[in-house]
């Protein structure tokens, strides 16, 4: 049976620690880490670079405006119409360009002249003439075909060197002169205005040399009275010349159609926007009215400045850097802050608030937007300072630690800043306001701390904004006063929107705040009642030990509202098994006497698993539950493990020892230590029978020396310096407890009637009047030497199971 129950309690302790040393916190997760920091540095993104204000769309002239709109800044708005006009005209008035082909005519010549010249080879030579290949030939130097019909007469042609010549001199001009396909055209086009421009150079070349330009029609007729010109020649030899010429003749001055479309397109964008100034606090449409196109261009132009024409690649770079700044800042403090040991829940609950603060704040722009149009005296850019920036670093030092909370604070505030156009003065209004709310919070242990810390923040955010409005160079004015009353509200909407959210936080995150531990501290909690019903020793020791521990915590400068609720909850577990517990046995008999004392042993460390249990049960929290857990270390149940060896058998095994310990673990916090020491020496200090200031000093310095030379106190942050004002504390307190009163005399006619009695009482002995108060010390002198601690302190403390 004792095997069962001694498997059963170490099942129960591997299931409680199978979080680790931490009890129910979540261990640290990296990748947790690394998909939440990925994550919110693009939802940051998301919510930053878009931007915008609540200003109405009007599709078409005519809409009726359903409120009054004045513009909210300077703006330069474009004259999309007028823009667009401008640009058409400057199109349209664009040159047309043509491309001069100074080649195409010498090249036309020389294939005359080569084709001429075969000719006049083999005139002579009657067999080579009628030869097929011949033909080919000709054709190849003319560059066209010819039919026997155009062949012949070819043939037949008298030519010598001086007709080639003449025929070459003929046609030269022909060939050379500007000639295009439609003469019209070309004459509208130069009316209108053209640039020429040499086609294998691309130079302009002046217009005056293009005043004699010919249709190609114009050509032809030209060379047609050239080629009659030549002697001896006949009517069919002409039209036989004149169809080569007309194959050859080719227009050498094109529209150049790619070049004259590119000269529209740079014409027309060398216009520049027609803009139209529209100023701040202008009214551009009134409720009721009529929204005409003007005021269309104008209410875009407004909706269009909000959003800052951003871009992809703006978006990519505001992600880097927010990756880089969370990153930087998470690594930093993790290896250089020791407080800083974020686990996958508070990871989960900064990321969070994080998105929710800047979700806030983005709506809050928003309305401040349309807030500025409805007032237009109220400068819209005052109603941002109304913004509650500081609640999010509120919230992690109620929730987590002031390290924790520095950091959020100026992540926060350079990601602020970048969201209100790389502001540094916006940066610094946050950063400071965050810094002020974090602080004022610390020590929440009241609803009244939150409004005063809001207050705080009021007051630095309007001694900043005063600042800020001398900084920027300018006097005194009436929107500074605006200014300073958002900005105090702003404070206090922070104090406010913390104080509704802290109870969901808690629910939510299943965190222990201050103000959660407040409502624990109420002695009329189901769990303490029923602690004060079944076990009102138990319930009295750790009333005693949380005053103990709460004064060792301010010493030391740990939580004293964490220690000493953590006190009244440490021995809950006692609830199930009370009479095994000495100080609850209300003098009957010790139940450990007819008990083995491994059994005895088994039942005095089950009591932290059932702690562990009802604190889950009753939802204390995970601070309260590690406290629960760690309260006794791993300590040695030294009673009951001397008994042990005494009783065993020298030829068996030897006893155990870490049968007889604890299963903690060791106290893994400053509270957590000061919980096992004040329960060590309040347990300690019933067993004084004579408890003088020096006995108890005696009795504290040595308990603690014993745990920590024990080791129980080796992971958690406690100095040798923390210890001697422990001991300090201890040693205070404990005096107070064990105070001596001075006996009070009674009255003194009641004293005579008493003596009056005793003498005329006849036959019969004096008596000696008894004390007035027989329960009631006499006030002799108190013995404070090291002597009596030596002496009794050891048997003492041997009871209780500590040497």
């Amino acid at each position: 049976m004792i095997k069962e129950e001694k498997d059963k309690s170490l099942q129960g302790y591997h299931a409680t620690n199978s979080g680790g040393v931490q009890g129910l916190r979540n261990r640290s997760q990296p990748r947790l880490g690394g998909w939440l920091l990925v994550l919110v540095a693009v939802l940051l993104t998301l919510i930053i670079v878009p931007k915008g204000g609540l200003i109405p769309g009007y599709y078409a002239p005519g809409d009726i405006a359903t409120r009054d709109i004045k513009s909210p800044r300077d703006l330069l708005a474009e004259d999309i119409p007028l823009t667009q006009a401008k640009r058409d005209e400057a199109e349209n008035a664009a040159p047309v360009i043509y491309a001069l082909d100074t080649t195409s005519g010498t090249q036309a010549i020389e294939r005359i002249r080569q084709g001429l010249g075969l000719l006049l080879e083999h005139q002579n030579d009657i067999e080579s003439l009628k030869a097929k290949d011949f033909l080919l030939q000709l054709q190849a130097d003319f560059g066209v075909p010819l039919t026997t019909e155009e062949f012949q007469p070819l043939l037949n042609l008298s030519l010598d060197q001086d007709i080639a010549a003449l025929i070459e001199n003929l046609l030269t001009p022909v060939f050379n002169q500007p000639i295009v396909a439609n003469l019209q055209t070309f004459a509208a086009d130069r009316d209108r205005g053209l640039v020429v421009v040499e086609r294998s150079s691309g130079k302009e070349l002046e217009p005056q040399r293009f005043a004699q330009t010919v249709g190609l029609n114009d050509a032809l007729l030209q060379a047609k009275s050239q080629l009659a010109l030549i002697p001896g020649i006949t009517s069919i030899q002409q039209q036989t010349l004149l169809k080569l010429v007309q194959q050859q003749l080719r227009p050498n001055l094109n529209f150049d159609q790619q070049k004259t479309e590119q000269g529209r397109l740079d014409a027309r964008a060398q216009i520049a926007p027609v803009l139209f100034q529209v100023k701040k606090g202008e009214m551009v449409v009134r409720e009721g009215e009529r929204v005409s196109a003007d005021q269309i261009l104008k209410l875009q132009a407004i909706r269009t400045s909000g959003r800052d024409t951003r871009n992809i690649q703006t978006a990519i770079g505001l992600l880097i850097c927010s990756l880089l700044l969370i990153y930087v800042s998470f690594y930093f403090a993790q290896h250089n802050i020791s407080k800083f040991r974020p686990d996958s829940r508070d990871l989960l609950f900064l990321a969070s608030v994080f998105l929710s603060l800047f979700i806030l704040i983005k709506i809050s722009i928003f309305i401040a937007a349309g807030m500025g149009n409805n007032f237009a005296y109220i400068d819209s850019s005052a109603y941002f300072y109304a913004i509650p920036f500081a609640l999010g670093a509120m919230l992690v030092r109620i929730v987590l630690n002031s390290e924790t909370a520095f950091l959020f604070a100026v992540c926060g505030a350079v990601l602020v800043g970048i969201l209100f156009g790389n502001s540094l003065l916006m940066t610094l209004y946050v950063l400071i306001g965050s810094l002020v709310g974090a602080h004022g919070v610390r020590y929440c242990q009241k609803r009244t701390t939150l409004y005063r810390a809001g207050v705080w923040i009021g007051l630095a955010n309007m001694a900043l904004l005063i600042g800020f409005h001398f900084l920027t160079g300018r006097n005194f004015e009436l929107q500074l006063l605006w200014k300073l009353g958002f900005g105090f509200f702003g404070g206090l909407s922070s104090a406010v929107i913390v104080n509704g959210t802290v109870p969901l936080v808690e629910s939510f995150f299943k965190y222990t705040t201050d103000i959660k531990l407040l409502e624990l501290a109420n002695m009329n909690a189901p769990i303490l009642r029923q602690l004060m019903i079944e076990a009102p020793g138990t319930y009295h020791h750790s009333i005693l030990v949380g005053n103990l521990a709460e004064a060792a915590a301010e010493a030391i400068h740990a939580n004293p509202l964490l220690t000493r609720v953590a006190a009244y909850y440490h021995d809950i577990g006692k609830i199930k098994k009370p009479l095994y517990f000495i100080e609850n046995s209300g003098g009957q008999r010790n139940k450990h006497d007819k008990l083995a004392p491994s059994m005895s042993a088994l039942i005095l460390t089950s009591h932290v698993k059932d702690g562990v249990e009802l604190a889950r049960e009753h939802k204390l929290g995970a601070e309260l539950i590690d406290i629960i857990q760690q309260h006794q270390g791993t300590t040695l149940i030294k009673f009951f493990y001397d008994r042990a060896k005494s009783q065993a058998d020298p030829e068996m095994q030897q006893v155990d020892e870490r049968d007889y310990r604890y299963h903690g673990p060791k106290p893994q916090t400053r509270e957590a230590a000061l919980i096992l020491l004040a329960d060590a020496v309040e347990a300690a200090s019933r067993t004084l029978s004579d408890p003088t200031p020096a006995r108890i000093q005696g009795m504290v310095q040595k308990l603690i020396n014993n745990i920590f030379i024990d080791g129980q106190l080796n992971e958690c942050d406690l100095t040798l310096k923390d210890l001697n004002s422990i001991a300090k504390s201890f040693n205070r307190i404990l005096s107070g407890s064990f105070h001596h009163r001075v006996e009070y005399p009674e009255p003194v006619h009641i004293v005579r009637e008493k003596v009056d009695n005793v003498e005329k009482a006849p036959g019969k002995e004096k008596v000696k009047v008894k004390r007035a108060n027989p329960d009631r010390k006499s006030s002799a002198p108190i013995q404070d030497s090291e002597a009596t601690v030596a002496e009794d302190s050891p048997e003492d403390l041997k009871r209780l199971g500590i040497s």
